[in-house]
């Protein structure tokens, strides 16, 4: 069977509020531009009934595809597992929560016709969101880029469309903790912002608590940048400079024989520099960490089911058989004929 033109890759997790809407109005923009396309739907792990609409989904439509993980992975994970799976020449990923509208689609699209490999949502009005969360994803995107050894956008997430090449390259890099939209931007190539507005939630609550976000974090600093191992030696040269200053204090007081008992100094001195230590651990055992369970080379997530409706390879199938049967015959007729 042909690749299709357009894929469609959907992470969803506890989404039943909201499925059945996003599938019409992503539907109604994949036909705005191509009528070859597929929607992959990525269960990760749901509890609610989102498999059960998205088998649904699949039986009505031959273009829509649905994964179901063995357990819940993760929204970078889910989204992996997605893009592993994607078979169109462009592919786009996009979350189901609506927030970023479908219908971007055919404007992203012809972005791309001007020659660009990746063209990335960058928004610039976040409708529904508290102002803290807006604030701390300011600092964050900041701070990255200026720890990164690879400049990453600001105020972009995942929802991106993407050529061909780039998602090959994508899926042959095989860490665990992946920061998505960070490891598209080392991949390189020529890649375009579209500047839009977010939507708020269509239904349903977030699926990134302050909790995720943190580890989000934390993922994307120990992918894409070493820096905080060099902070780390530093802020221990650093104290151990210190250390050695009040060595050489405490020797010349004691030789001018101004010893002086006191436990302030000394409980300021300890706190500091077990809280330096243990800082400079944690950092090291981060990363440390994660090079333990790169080096497991487990699987980066684990389907359980793959569903489609299969009209199209029956009929495909049955094509083939006649097309044989046509051929035996043919073959039989002309030896009758000798």
């Amino acid at each position: 069977m042909t690749r299709p033109e357009l894929s469609v890759v959907v992470p969803c997790f506890n989404e039943e509020a909201v499925l059945e809407e996003f599938s019409g109005r992503m539907s109604r923009a994949c036909s705005a531009v191509t009528r070859n396309y597929e929607i992959v739907f990525v269960d990760d792990g749901s509890s609610d009934r989102t498999w059960p609409l998205i088998e649904m989904l699949s039986r009505k439509d031959s273009r829509i595809v649905g994964v179901q993980l063995f357990r819940n992975h993760g929204h970078q994970l889910a989204a992996t597992a997605g893009l592993s799976l994607a078979n169109g020449e462009r592919v786009l990923l996009i979350d189901a929560d609506l927030q970023d509208p479908p219908e971007l689609l055919p404007p992203m699209a012809k972005r791309m016709d001007e020659g660009f490999d990746v063209v990335y949502g960058k928004r610039i009005a976040r409708a529904g969101e508290t102002t803290f969360k807006r604030l701390t994803a300011s600092v964050f995107y900041r701070l990255l880029n200026r720890l990164s050894s690879v400049p990453i956008p600001e105020d972009t997430g995942d929802f991106r469309l993407m050529s061909r090449p780039v998602v090959d390259i994508l899926n042959t890099m095989p860490e665990r903790h992946r920061f998505i939209r960070g490891m598209v931007s080392w991949i390189g190539g020529r890649q375009a912002a579209f500047p839009y507005a977010r939507d708020a939630r269509f239904a349903g609550e977030t699926k990134y608590p302050l909790r995720k976000m943190i580890s989000l974090a934390i993922d994307a600093l120990t992918s894409f940048s070493t820096k905080p191992l060099r902070a780390a030696v530093w802020l221990g040269l650093m104290s151990s400079l210190f250390a050695f200053a009040i060595l050489v204090y405490a020797v010349v007081q004691w030789v001018a024989g101004n010893v002086v008992p006191g436990w302030a100094s000394s409980v300021v001195a300890i706190s500091f520099f077990s809280g330096t230590q243990l800082f400079v651990l944690g950092v090291f055992g981060e990363y440390l960490g994660r090079v333990v369970q790169e080096v497991k080379g487990r699987p980066l997530f684990t389907i359980g089911k793959i569903c489609r409706n299969d009209a199209k390879a029956e009929l495909s199938g049955d094509i083939q058989k006649l097309q044989k049967a046509v051929t035996e015959y043919e073959q039989s007729d002309k030896r009758v004929s000798r």
